[in-house]
């Protein structure tokens, strides 16, 4: 039974008396020296970003890290010619390396245009530089190939153009002087005018491919990235073939470029003319509405009401695809930001599913829309529903506290999540489960390690960009953490935002067996941020208000509206900002989003949806005061117009029978939590 006696440092005279592994210390040195590295290399940015190259002739070793880095970009076709057989997956650094000490100049010059190639086929778009330079490139090196498509198209356009100019009609003249401004689709307001009139071209495609009767059914239910997600319930099969026929159908129906009409009928007969298109979530919904009158949209012999305004014709939907996904269908269209550019679909299946439950759980309710919501709180039934819908919140985050403990080893909770998530609310109310398994949690705030204010990048317009990973100290923060994750007892600094300096008072943390830092920041889910941390003593959840409630089946509610009222009336209660300073700053927060949270959403091992199916009943009340008080002239008027108008179709809730935990509370006011 003797075993091999186990080696171990002792320090003397130091309250640290238990035994410390030779291992434990080399591990610590490895993390030592990995921080070390971090620290050289961002100090390393810092040096080449901000100084200026001295006057010297472009050297062989830096032509070799051009190739190093341009290799990225070489097609697998070519990788014999480097060396490289029969591998499926791009090369690796070793590979690379060993190719850029021994190139040829013909593995120059291929190397060199299949990064050329990458560029412009990724960049081209319309008639921009990068399309003019990718068409040269063609025509120099596959001149017969690009001459068949170029005639082939140019033959195209010009028969459609034909067509076009007998069409023409000279504009309407103005009455009276007026300023004209064009809406295009890189504005809010253009786009969203681009995705209602592509959804109103997808339905109108559907019910010609398909019998009218062998379809009860078609939801667009929410959108993932740049895609819209419908569902299809009927005697409808969603499978390639449909696909296909609904592509075809879409671009013959573009081609024919239908004129969009509106028509504005009494509102009795517009409920009329719903129930006799069997449009029965629309005759709800208009049950409650105060107007007099309802505007119906045609698109040839296809009718439907959407809100908000549509483009004059079918003409204007050139860039769109449709794919299966699911159980459905998704409805691919541009971001505003590149709006003549389809983005390859990136499955998001953690937030799919996660709106998914969120549907379920709607059903489950019998709330699809904004309709049966209003029916609930005319039948006086919305207490009920609220219990039975925070019930629900509550349980998911018990399910996610249980799956915390019975990982083991979890030190450390990570949460991150868009502007107007809740993640405070949250973080309390999982602290609240994690404790009822005997859990101690802790909560850290990444705030409290930004840089001090002298040290905090800039953006392009000269501000302060707290949201990039560059304005938080990365490595104090990893040494902090990784200390605590040794048993070690850490004073945790504070960050004072008046003086913009850290600062350190007496607030020291040792971890104990049962101890659990719930860290709440909105680099949260990025591994960069705990680079140093074993991935088993991090637990990742991501966090966001997904809205799954429709206005009607064919209108579905932004998850970006809901989040935006949330912040409008919680700016306004807390911090004195008026609507018109959130709508105005709303851009701004949603490109820190895009680029800091969004992209890490996946990685997360659980997503929580901070929705509440009624909320929007009860922020109502709250928001339209502070929209009202924008007047017209300003530039966020249509927008809080737009955003009244929206509200209208609820029945508004008295908050007072939400309980004192609801994630609506951290927004409205009377939260049990100090939010």
């Amino acid at each position: 039974g003797q075993t091999e006696p186990e080696l171990c440092y002792v320090e003397i005279n130091r309250k640290e008396t238990a035994p410390v592994t030779i291992e434990t210390l080399q591990e610590r040195d490895k993390r030592f020296k990995q921080l070390s590295v971090e620290k050289i290399v961002a100090d390393t940015k810092k040096v080449v970003r901000e100084n200026d190259y001295p006057e010297s002739p472009f050297t062989q070793y830096e032509d070799g890290m051009l190739y190093f880095i341009i290799l990225t970009w070489l097609q697998r076709k070519h990788y014999p010619l480097c060396g490289i057989k029969d591998q499926p997956m791009p090369l690796d650094e070793k590979q690379r390396m060993k190719i850029v000490a021994k190139l040829t100049d013909v593995q120059r010059t291929v190397i060199k245009r299949d990064f050329i190639n990458h560029f412009l086929c990724e960049n081209a778009y319309g008639d921009n530089s990068a399309s003019k330079l990718l068409r040269d490139f063609a025509n120099m090196h596959f001149p017969d190939q690009y001459g068949l498509a170029k005639a082939t198209h140019e033959e195209e356009y010009q028969k459609r153009h034909e067509r076009l100019d007998e069409r023409i009609k000279e504009m309407k003249k103005a009455e009276k002087d007026c300023e004209l401004k064009f809406i295009t689709l890189q504005d809010s307001a253009g786009h969203k005018a681009y995705v209602r009139t592509a959804i109103m071209l997808l339905l109108k495609a559907l019910y010609d491919v398909e019998k009218r009767e062998n379809i009860d059914r078609v939801k667009v239910e929410f959108a993932i990235g740049q895609g819209y997600y419908c569902r299809v319930n009927g005697k409808v099969k969603v499978d390639q073939t449909l696909i296909e026929r609904l592509n075809v159908r879409m671009e013959q129906l573009v081609l024919q470029n239908i004129p969009i009409t509106k028509h504005t009928y009494p509102l009795e007969e517009g409920l009329a003319l719903f129930d006799s298109l069997g449009m029965e979530d629309k005759k709800k919904l208009f049950r409650y509405r105060r107007s007099s009158f309802v505007n119906v949209y045609q698109m040839d012999d296809f009718q439907d009401y959407y809100y908000g305004y549509m483009l004059p014709s079918t003409g204007y939907i050139k860039y769109f695809k449709v794919i299966s996904y699911e159980n459905g269908l998704m409805l691919l269209l541009p971001d505003r930001h590149e709006p003549k550019k389809i983005d390859y679909f990136v499955p998001r299946e953690k937030l799919f599913h996660a709106l998914e439950q969120s549907t379920v759980w709607g059903e489950m309710m019998g709330i699809d829309t904004v309709g049966d919501l209003n029916d609930e709180i005319c039948g006086g039934r919305i207490a009920e529903l609220i219990l039975v819908q925070e019930a629900l919140q509550e349980r998911r985050i018990a399910e996610i506290a249980q799956d915390i403990v019975n990982r083991k080893g979890v030190k450390f909770v990570m949460i991150a999540g868009p502007s107007s998530s809740g993640k405070t609310t949250f973080s309390h109310r999982l602290s609240v489960q994690l404790r009822s398994y005997g859990m101690n949690p802790h909560p850290i705030g990444v705030d409290d390690y930004f840089v001090d204010r002298e040290l905090t990048p800039r953006d392009k317009n000269g501000n302060y960009n707290f949201e990039c990973l560059e304005a938080i100290d990365v490595a104090g923060f990893n040494e902090d953490m990784g200390n605590l994750l040794a048993g070690k007892t850490v004073e945790l600094p504070s960050f004072n935002f008046k003086t913009g300096k850290r600062e350190y008072k007496g607030n020291f943390k040792t971890l104990g067996k049962d101890d659990i830092l719930v860290i709440e920041g909105i680099h949260g889910l990025n591994d960069k941020m705990s680079l140093s941390l074993p991935s088993e003593s991090k637990y990742k959840i991501y966090i966001s208000a997904l809205t799954s409630l429709n206005i009607d089946e064919h209108n579905r509610i932004p998850t970006t509206d809901g989040r935006l009222l949330r912040r409008m009336v919680r700016d306004a209660r807390n911090r004195g900002t008026s609507a018109k300073q959130t709508i105005a700053m709303c851009q701004s927060l949603r490109r820190g989003e895009e680029e800091n949270i969004f992209p890490f959403q996946e990685s997360a091992d659980a997503t929580f949806n901070s929705v509440l199916i009624y909320e929007l009943a009860v922020l109502k009340t709250y928001a339209e005061p502070l929209l009202f008080s924008i007047q017209k002239g300003e530039p966020e008027y249509y927008e809080a117009k737009r955003l009244l108008k929206f509200l209208e179709y609820f029945l508004g809730i008295n908050s007072e029978m939400l309980p004192k935990n609801s994630i609506v509370r951290e927004f409205i006011g009377g939260s049990v939590y100090h939010v």
